[in-house]
């Protein structure tokens, strides 16, 4: 079995700054790769920008500068987000790049000499902002059914055979039920692809902004098959042959519900069309309200992760935005829910357990890390086993991308530890019973352990910052070194703990 692992963000759009939905996407992505990484895998973590077609001319255009001049300022905001966000990405993509051009020629001019690609005429509704084509039935009131404005345009376009491959692709649906998720995701790809398809216009010549169509200046590729080609270009396909045989077919590919389509429909055409091998996995995320109304720029409830990490803190804030809401479900961002976590999950239940147990340490035992027991009692054994499953658990939860769920598990150790602390009382057994005191606080500092290396994919800096006060070699923090058989080399002195999650308390008038 490969230990090869690719994983994949959409790439984004730059016409427009990063926003909460593109943080999220990568955030998933990111905790993702650093958990396979943990686990053992040979990551790749690609994210990137995707930078051609008329919306990015039209941007450009309205801001007086070159497309190239604009897509280099606007890519490099999504660059800076990633550096802010902390992100763990191998490599940034960007479709302007020479190298990716050629991928996209390449893979054009394989499917025009099989015979996919042939030159017709287009005439249909377009939106610019949607870089999609509607069918007549699919308008309403005039607009697309995403709500955007679309124009009549009637021009030469190249166009693929995409309805040659509705049966195949309902074939291949059926033969790998875990290819789209969640599973209400795959239903409506299924339902759109049972309704008919039709071929698929995959140039235009209204404008130059994209990759041109060998052959024929005229025509630049239509953004989506430029775009989706992004996942062969990192991979390899064009120049690395190596580097193609590891890491293709991509794992998985990690994608906000409103593109599951072109990811689940265009894109395996494009792929089975080339004789080339399908991603194993597409997930679908869901969207973002903020305080219960949607997102909007004309509202100005846009969310903007920067300033949320500034006044929250940036493993909070991945921590809120993975554990408040079922991955694959839409969630609502409230203020509250947000202060809830950081002070309740946090502050209280792991930071204060960590602390407490650290300083009980250090008070009586000159801080010097006890033994297990050798022989446990039933409190102990019940709380170690605990602990010594959750690896397990996790990591069902995040192959199933139920980050939430890997989450809510990990913290139901950290609360099952809370209550064994105040049960064992051991601040009380350093008058009754010292060596018992000793043996309470060492099966607590084995679960605080195995609890700061499962969180370090979503929260990495505050779980490193746990692990040094634990004096965990670093060496020591990877997923081998959890489980029963695997305790710490004792004893090791520890010293008087800091708080690694503050409380977070509103300023005045707030």
């Amino acid at each position: 079995m490969s230990n090869h692992f690719y994983i994949t963000t959409p790439i984004y759009y730059v016409n427009d700054k990063p926003h909460i939905g593109h943080a999220y996407t990568t955030l998933a992505c990111d905790a993702y790769a650093r958990f396979q990484r943990l686990d053992g895998q040979d990551v790749k973590f690609l994210t990137g920008t995707d930078e051609h077609g008329q919306k990015v001319e039209d941007a450009a255009t309205k801001a007086g500068i070159a497309p190239q001049d604009f897509t280099d300022k606007v890519s490099q905001n999504f660059q800076d987000l990633a550096v802010s966000m902390n992100f763990s990405h191998d490599e940034f993509i960007r479709t302007t790049s020479e190298r990716h051009k050629q991928t996209c020629q390449k893979l054009w001019q394989i499917l025009q000499d099989k015979g996919h690609i042939y030159l017709g005429k287009y005439a249909g509704w377009y939106s610019v902002r949607d870089e999609a084509y509607y069918t007549e039935t699919e308008i309403v009131d005039g607009k697309a059914p995403t709500g955007a404005p679309v124009e009549w345009v009637e021009e030469p376009s190249y166009f693929f055979d995409l309805s040659k491959w509705q049966d195949k692709l309902l074939a291949f649906y059926d033969e790998n039920p875990d290819f789209v998720a969640p599973a209400s995701r795959f239903n409506e790809i299924k339902s759109f692809v049972s309704g008919g398809l039709k071929d698929l216009s995959i140039s235009r010549t209204s404008f130059k902004w994209g990759v041109p169509v060998p052959n024929d200046d005229a025509h630049v590729m239509y953004v989506w098959l430029d775009a989706l080609t992004n996942y062969l270009t990192a991979a390899g396909w064009l120049d690395d042959e190596a580097s193609y045989q590891a890491l293709w077919p991509a794992n998985i590919h990690m994608v906000g519900k409103d593109i599951v389509r072109f990811h689940a429909v265009y894109w395996p055409a494009f792929l089975m069309a080339a004789d080339l091998p399908l991603p194993k996995r597409i997930y679908a995320h869901g969207w973002w309200t903020n305080e219960g109304q949607k997102i909007s720029k004309s509202v100005g409830n846009v969310i903007d992760p920067l300033a949320l990490i500034d006044e929250f803190g940036l493993d909070q804030t991945r921590y809120f935005l993975l554990r408040e809401v079922p991955f694959g479900n839409d969630g609502d961002f409230a203020r509250a829910a947000m202060i809830q976590r950081i002070n309740s999950d946090l502050a209280n239940d792991l930071g204060n357990l960590s602390n407490r147990v650290q300083s009980l340490i250090v008070k009586n035992l000159d801080g010097v890390h006890p033994a297990l027991p050798d022989t446990l009692q039933e409190e102990d054994k019940a709380l170690l086993d605990a602990a010594d499953s959750l690896l397990e658990r996790v990591r069902t939860n995040f192959a199933n991308q139920q980050f939430h769920e890997a989450l809510r598990q990990i913290w139901q150790v950290i609360s099952h530890s809370n209550r064994y602390v105040d049960a064992m009382a051991p601040w009380a057994l350093k008058k009754t019973d010292p060596p018992r005191m000793a043996e309470v606080l060492a099966v607590l500092m084995e679960v605080i352990r195995q609890c700061g290396i499962l969180v370090q994919p979503v929260m990495p800096q505050s779980a490193n910052a746990l692990l040094d006060q634990l004096k965990i070699p670093a060496d020591k923090r990877d997923f081998a070194a959890i489980g029963g058989a695997r305790r710490d080399d004792l004893p090791v002195e520890i010293e008087k703990p800091q708080a690694v999650f503050p409380r977070f308390i509103e300023a005045e008038g707030e």
